[in-house]
């Protein structure tokens, strides 16, 4: 019973939250303002909102196919459908709980492929740093092309470059320091990390060392311009979007991956910076709204929808685990 009440919680306690975060939103908006979101809603063109869902349906199928090159230099063989629908399990479990997705992912490969939780997660956690060099990646393009914006409004809002140099200095120095002494100190309590954590780092490894790494570098690639390609195509729904150029498009599209990415799937936080960065261009408030929802939303209801068939699938199509 009380396991039953913890999962319940681990669920509605972020809904809950992300639920106050909305409404929150909505209570700094006008009444006028959230009738011209509902115009927005009612006036947009959903051909293309459509032909960006599929464009996000083969980004999800690429991470489900470069996740095989990882799993079998570690010599598991899966079925790429399992690979598939965990992954689309993920998405779904991650609107609730932030990056909980992950671990559901490889306990779901654990159990219908049997592979040892610890190697699946750290694949998972190898996906994740190139995934996140790959957005540095952006954010260096998009910040460098749009530095005068960008420090501008860090004037008005009272933050100063410096400060933001610093800290970007202190914590990497603190994480060469953290790495530094992983690598080469012998204190005991490294070494028994080192020794539970092995299959997790045997994972983690797998990139440098796989044979296909030119193709999981590709996939990795590929993902992220997919991402790029659908929030780009979903500007042509609204008239007041359709033309926007392309690089108020690139730091869009950096804000909107922030918010997904330190949120349950950037419940209330996607709209909100969407609408942030879209105002430095001089679009109103309401119209970057709009927007913001008009794109989350449909993502969402795609990630849902796919996650729910997907825990469905696996145990049909794993009858034998």
């Amino acid at each position: 019973m009380k396991k039953q009440i913890g999962k319940w919680l681990t669920v509605l306690i972020p809904l809950l939250i992300g639920i106050g975060i909305i409404y929150y939103q909505f209570t700094t908006l006008t009444s006028e303002e959230i009738g011209k979101i509902k115009i927005s809603f009612e006036k947009a063109n959903y051909y293309y909102i459509l032909l960006s869902l599929v464009i996000a349906l083969v980004g999800y199928w690429s991470r489900a196919y470069r996740w095989k090159f990882a799993l079998n230099h570690l010599g598991y063989q899966t079925k790429f459908s399992t690979n598939f629908l965990t992954v689309c399990v993920s998405y779904l479990v991650n609107l609730t709980v932030p990056r909980s997705g992950e671990i559901t992912r490889a306990a779901l490969l654990k159990k219908y492929e049997d592979v040892p939780f610890d190697k699946a997660f750290g694949t998972i956690v190898a996906e994740r740093i190139v995934d996140l060099l790959i957005f540095f990646l952006f954010v260096f393009i998009g910040f460098v092309s749009q530095f005068d914006k960008i420090y501008q409004f860090l004037l008005s809002e009272n933050v100063s470059l410096e400060s933001l140099i610093i800290t970007g200095i202190v914590g990497l120095v603190l994480f060469l320091v953290f790495i530094l002494i992983w690598i080469y100190a012998e204190w005991e309590i490294i070494l028994k990390l080192k020794k539970k954590l092995s299959g997790l780092v045997e994972g983690i490894t797998t990139v440098y060392k796989m044979k296909d790494k030119w193709k999981y570098i590709f996939h990795s690639f590929f993902i992220w311009f997919s991402y790029l390609a659908m929030f780009y195509i979903a500007i042509f729904a609204l008239p007041e979007t359709s033309e926007i150029s392309f690089d108020v498009v690139i730091m869009g599209f950096i804000f909107g991956s922030l918010a997904v990415g330190f949120s349950n799937g950037g419940l209330g936080a996607y709209p909100f910076s969407i609408a942030l960065i879209f105002s430095l261009y001089g679009i109103t408030k309401d119209v970057g709204t709009a927007f913001g929802w008009l794109v989350w939303t449909s993502q969402t209801v795609l990630a849902i929808l796919l996650g729910l068939i997907s825990y469905v699938l696996l145990p049909v199509l794993n009858r034998t685990k």
